[in-house]
């Protein structure tokens, strides 16, 4: 059993592997790995960086969100459940740190703001309940399903690499919304699901650019 001090040094560990360039591993392969690059023009190229950025930039909330859950989490089974998404969710975050350093750029410099703010989120919602917690992971992941989709639809044509990795991460958010409905999560209503869309609005907007 870990204590209280273990927890901490555990959540500042995953912490710095979020944040820090490089410092995490993807346990499958970039589903990009077999495909060749593309020619970009130099606008293709900077709208395929700001995309791939904002979907790094979701990864990071994404670990954030999950490990302030797992800790405030009342359930053991509820705790493992969010430990397993946040260990899924590594892989998109390097797969899209990967791309990024292909298109020759970084991740963005809000991380360190962004994963402050999802970890302070999650960990309120499990104060809460379980059942909001949860239910705020699959609103959650509602929302990065929809931002997926536009930019698999804004995307160069040409850029297969970035296409690849985007429909695999696609897959597995479905499967984790999934997974927080079935295991209890309260479903939003219309209303809440609007106003996240315009909160996620200005994640988007900035990560776009820097």
């Amino acid at each position: 059993m870990f204590s209280f001090l273990d927890k901490k040094i555990i959540q500042l560990d995953r912490a710095l592997r979020t944040i820090a360039p490089g410092a995490s591993s993807a346990s499958r392969p970039s589903p990009a790995e077999s495909l060749p690059e593309c020619d970009f023009s130099p606008e293709e190229q900077q709208h395929a960086v700001g995309l791939m950025r904002i979907n790094h930039t979701g990864e990071v909330c994404a670990q954030a969100l999950y490990a302030g859950q797992a800790t405030t989490a009342k359930l053991n089974h509820i705790r493992e459940e969010m430990e397993h998404a946040a260990d899924e969710e590594v892989d998109h975050l390097v797969w899209c740190e990967q791309r990024l350093i292909e298109l020759n750029s970084t991740p963005s410099i809000l991380n360190p703001f962004f994963y402050s703010a999802s970890f302070l989120i999650g960990a309120g919602a499990g104060l809460i309940s379980d059942k909001l917690s949860l239910g705020f992971v699959a609103a959650t992941e509602d929302q990065v399903c929809l931002h997926i989709d536009k930019h698999l639809a804004s995307l160069p044509d040409n850029d297969q690499r970035s296409r690849s990795i985007l429909a695999q991460m696609r897959l597995d958010e479905a499967q984790h919304k999934d997974m927080a409905l079935n295991s209890g999560g309260y479903e939003f209503p219309p209303a809440i699901m609007k106003l996240m869309t315009q909160i996620s609005k200005i994640m988007t907007t900035t990560t776009y650019r820097v």
